[in-house]
């Protein structure tokens, strides 16, 4: 073992995580109950060693270790078995790429989330939450993640793309994107010989990128020869234009490669990166805010009583959203509770120190929301749902590194603001006109191989709050 307590020479291993197998390390305790796992480690140190199948991972614990490791992303940098074989699937995108192409990448794609074109996006999203909850029924049971991923993903197909795709197009991009995201995060645990056998999974998810691929060349191509601004997030991205100069670059900051704008493969990656950033993400974090809802009556009559006085029963807006504090902290409470993004890697770019652990060049550092916000001593009753914790006097006291559903520094999710809008939205609309109750037959263990951590079946039974709405189901 090659990490070295403090400055001496004394060779000192990190505390490890329980439950090691050979060859899997701790993939069957992640796998099995990735938030029990998440957990448990704090309890054996701030800094705590796991094993990703035969890969030595330090995965930090404390807030501060933390933020220190999402901030410096010169030192903890992307990269490693895990995301080059995430680049080989969705490219080189913001999300995915190293340090010294993430500032260029980051000042083009910036605009895109500008709060103007923002407002036009609010306005898909306020379309298609309508469209949501007009079509459920009352007395009707649905899978609520497989609804709002529809609808997720329809409000990123259409924020990316103004141009309206016909149905065939449509249903093209939602198989492949699906197919993709529920193998993605499988594939950077398996073995590349395996990836590469002539198995049926494997043929499925090499036509589903090569699908996506050639969709998104098609319509980046049509958009350069119309030339104008379609307020949408591709035109955004075709236009974007670094102004940074060379000259402007610091002697400590690297040049990136690339010009002044985003070539097509440059677009495509970011493109895909948007696609599965902006649709389960979103999906799985109001399907948790529904079951802790649920589970929480108190909290729930709140929220009813917000939405009603807002909303007076109409749709709800981008304009709403900063009238729906109530609204926005039950969001918050859940992606604290079940981030999406649970588990990233980072490697160090050189030898570095880390919570008084010297770690070599080379070393994988794994970035686990959970680890950190279920920390005991650092929220109160941190597995209680409670959103009145995100109050600006309580949330005030709370360190930097405290919360991560976003990630944090230059690194931090550039997407933030659509991801939060959108499910303030969506979450508001569904209550506003429907009270879903856990059904029979649901599973509510998390699904950890999936690129967002998503409940594995909550089937939740639909009540119309309005009594005219009812008799309509009844009749």
């Amino acid at each position: 073992m090659c990490l070295l307590r403090g400055s001496t020479s004394r060779i000192t291993e990190l505390p490890r995580a329980p439950g090691r197998l050979p060859l899997l390390g701790h993939a069957w305790p992640m796998m099995r109950n990735p938030l029990r796992f998440a957990g448990s480690l704090p309890g054996r140190g701030d800094l705590v060693e796991v094993r990703l199948g035969p890969v030595r991972a330090c995965v930090p614990c404390h807030p501060d270790l933390l933020w220190q490791v999402l901030t410096d992303d010169r030192t903890f940098d992307k990269g490693g078995p895990f995301f080059d074989r995430v680049r080989g699937t969705i490219g080189n995108g913001v999300g995915s790429c190293p340090y010294h192409e993430h500032r260029r990448q980051r000042r083009l794609i910036q605009p895109s989330f500008h709060p103007e074109r923002l407002e036009r996006y609010a306005t898909v999203m306020e379309q298609e939450s309508v469209t949501l909850t007009g079509e459920w029924e009352h007395g009707q049971v649905v899978d609520v993640y497989g609804a709002l991923y529809g609808t997720a993903l329809r409000t990123v197909l259409r924020s990316l793309f103004a141009t309206r795709l016909d149905a065939d197009a449509a249903a093209g991009f939602r198989e492949s994107v699906e197919t993709v995201l529920n193998q993605l995060t499988a594939r950077m645990f398996l073995p590349q010989p395996l990836q590469r056998l002539p198995l049926p999974v494997n043929r499925r998810f090499d036509r589903a990128v090569a699908g996506l691929r050639h969709g998104i060349e098609n319509l980046v191509a049509e958009y350069r020869s119309g030339g104008t601004d379609r307020g949408d997030l591709l035109s955004a991205l075709i236009s974007a234009r670094d102004q940074t100069t060379h000259s402007g670059t610091t002697h400590n900051e690297p040049e990136a490669p690339g010009g002044g704008s985003l070539d097509d493969t440059e677009i495509h990656d970011q493109v895909l990166t948007m696609l599965a950033a902006g649709s389960d993400s979103v999906a799985a974090a109001v399907s948790w805010a529904l079951y802790l809802l649920d589970r929480a009556p108190e909290a729930l009559a709140r929220l009813h009583r917000e939405v009603d006085t807002v909303l007076g029963g109409g749709p709800a807006t981008g304009a709403s959203v900063r009238e729906l504090p109530y609204t926005g902290r039950v969001v918050t409470e859940a992606l604290r509770l079940y981030p999406p993004g649970w588990l990233f890697t980072r490697v160090t770019t050189e030898r570095s120190e880390l919570g008084g652990y010297q770690l070599p060049s080379g070393t994988t550092v794994a970035f686990c929301a959970p680890a950190v916000h279920r920390r005991a001593g650092l929220y109160d009753r941190p597995d209680a749902f409670d959103p009145d914790r995100w109050l600006p006097e309580r949330a005030r006291n709370l360190p930097k590194g405290a919360f991560a559903a976003f990630g944090g520094g230059a690194r931090k999710c550039a997407g933030e603001a659509f991801g939060l809008t959108e499910s303030t939205l969506l979450l508001a609309a569904i209550v506003g006109r429907w009270r879903l109750r856990r059904a029979p037959g649901s599973d509510v263990r998390p699904v950890a191989l999936s690129t967002a951590l998503r409940p594995r079946r909550l089937l939740m039974e639909i009540s119309a709050r309005d009594a005219r709405t009812a008799e309509k189901g009844q009749a």
